[in-house]
């Protein structure tokens, strides 16, 4: 009952008071002089990453208790989620209690709240929603709800009929298909409409985007839901940093679906650690020759453009100040390897990195060989030297919300594999669904899912009005991990034949297994983003 959400509510603001308190802890053990040192967080690596996860879990409850609101479904949905998140930190917190700087009591006065919605009886009263109304209504604006309607309707009649053969085959993505998606708009969501695409600036941009990326990867996470993604990283850099030629010049066909895009950030000593990227950008007459190797270089074969970047200052000691951001233009290679040479003498070569999921757009290791880059493709111009840290990350932080839609997207879809699988499959004598346990899932399954769908779409506000920096973050390492529990019951629901290739429910497991790494390791985001952070502010306040 909608009733019983203030006591949902004291029970989140009793974990705040935790989390605050331990907050407060890591921030006095970390400082030095006055300011948070990170060899001094790394001391507490294990209570940073917990604090993260936790903090995480209860911004994600704050926005479910304004979601409660909206109905009685709402309200169980919200309350489960909020229990699992409590019981969640007091597992983080029991035995650690001196690590955390934290007396186990401070949780007490949250306990029979806990104990009431995480009971067989109060999840069943859930699951008994599940068959009419899924994992909740979205409560989207309608005309947002009108572009989630026609991205599922793509990606149902365009996506899934492809989606099991590219994953299996690890074929290339159909060019119908990035037709398709190119007519629909797809491609052009950030590119500003003076450039020919749809954003008009603030919330709806960042909220359209989410809406699509998640209903693209109920389709398929590497057919569909990263796709979009490429081009938004780069159309935010441009958008941030470019000169106005540079902006004429790549965002109308970027925005058309004329150019395709990949990312070469990552190196293969430097992954989450981008200020330590080596590959060099050494001036020359009329430009740059690049030397130096990326990897996870997604799309990067069948991209036409490829955001770049490349130390231009040698001296190392420079750390990120000494990076900058290119765009290198190349021709569009199908297939698992390409080798390009230019009349310059450059050589660019590439060959994708076998995985075992998230197939389709192939992650490739690309290795510049005096590569020649036009001083026309530093993004910025002059003005854009020791900048390109500080533009890839205004693609990238956004790339983390969006990998929290994604993973949204492919939560669903395992969810609604699970659920029909669980109503069709007889088991001793009745369906798999009419067991407690199976129900039990699923109703945590339902929570989760719209804890993050809710959360994506707070942060996507709070982006839109230029906040939400650290709430990006927090999104994308909180989901991405429910991700993997939901795929992996979704999958267990199947029995036997959920680790059979014939059924979707396969391809949603391994393919969640990236979203903890790409876009930010989890650890890495953990500590060096979200527990940073937080001390910060801590120690500030």
């Amino acid at each position: 009952m909608i009733d019983q959400l203030p006591a949902a509510a004291a029970a989140v603001d009793c974990a705040a008071d935790v989390v605050a308190s331990a907050t407060d802890h890591l921030a006095r053990a970390s400082t030095v002089d006055g300011r948070i040192a990170v060899a001094r967080l790394d001391e507490h690596q294990v209570l940073g990453y917990d604090l993260a996860h936790a903090a995480s879990a209860v911004e994600g409850a704050k926005v479910m208790l304004e979601y409660g609101e909206r109905g009685e479904v709402e309200s169980r949905l919200a309350r489960a989620f909020i229990a699992d998140a409590v019981a969640d930190l007091g597992a983080k917190l029991l035995g650690r209690e001196a690590v955390w700087g934290v007396d186990a009591g401070l949780l007490a006065p949250a306990l029979p709240f806990v104990e009431a919605h995480r009971s067989p009886e109060f999840l069943e009263s859930v699951a008994g929603d599940l068959e009419r109304s899924g994992t909740g209504p979205s409560h989207l604006p309608d005309d947002f709800q009108l572009a989630a309607e026609t991205f599922h309707r793509f990606a149902d009649a365009e996506i899934r009929p492809v989606a099991e053969d590219v994953h299996r085959s690890n074929a290339d993505i159909p060019e119908d298909l990035i037709a398709g998606l190119a007519e629909l708009g797809g491609f052009g969501l950030s590119v500003p409409e003076e450039y020919g695409g749809y954003a008009t600036g603030g919330e709806a941009d960042y909220l359209g985007m989410v809406v699509a990326t998640e209903e693209l990867s109920w389709g398929s996470l590497g057919v569909g839901g990263s796709l979009i993604t490429r081009p938004e990283i780069l159309t935010r850099a441009l958008v941030a940093g470019g000169t106005e030629e540079q902006k004429q010049r790549w965002l109308p066909r970027i925005a058309a679906g004329e150019l395709m895009v990949g990312v070469t950030v990552t190196e293969p000593d430097y992954g989450s650690d981008v200020a330590g990227v080596g590959t060099l950008a050494k001036s020359v007459d009329g430009g740059f020759r690049i030397n130096g190797v990326k990897t996870w270089a997604t799309f990067a074969g069948r991209a036409n453009l490829l955001m770049l970047l490349a130390r231009t200052d040698p001296d190392r000691s420079k750390s990120h100040r000494g990076l900058s951001l290119f765009v290198v233009e190349k021709d569009a290679v199908p297939g698992h390897a390409f080798a390009l040479e230019q009349a310059e003498g450059g050589k660019l070569d590439g060959r994708a990195i076998n995985t075992i999921g998230y197939r389709g757009m192939h992650s490739y290791e690309v290795s510049f060989s005096d590569w020649f880059v036009p001083a026309d493709n530093l993004v910025g111009g002059d003005g854009g030297l020791g900048k390109g840290f500080y533009l890839q990350m205004e693609g990238f932080e956004n790339g983390r919300l969006q990998t929290a839609a994604r993973a949204v997207g492919l939560m669903q879809a395992a969810f609604e594999a699970g659920l029909t699988y669980a109503q069709q499959r007889v088991v001793f004598g009745k369906p798999v669904f009419e067991y407690e346990l199976s129900r039990i899932k699923l109703a945590r399954m339902a929570a989760l899912i719209q804890a993050g769908r809710q959360f994506s779409y707070d942060v996507a506000r709070r982006m839109g009005r230029g906040e939400g920096t650290l709430s990006a973050s927090m999104v994308k390492a909180y989901v991405c991990r429910s991700a993997e529990w939901v795929t992996r019951e979704a999958m267990q629901l199947h029995g036997g034949m959920g680790y059979a290739e014939e059924f979707p429910v396969s391809r949603y497991f391994v393919d969640a297994r990236v979203l903890s790494i790409f876009e930010g390791a989890d650890e890495t985001l953990c500590l060096r983003v979200i527990a940073r952070r937080l001390a910060e502010q801590a120690l500030g306040g």
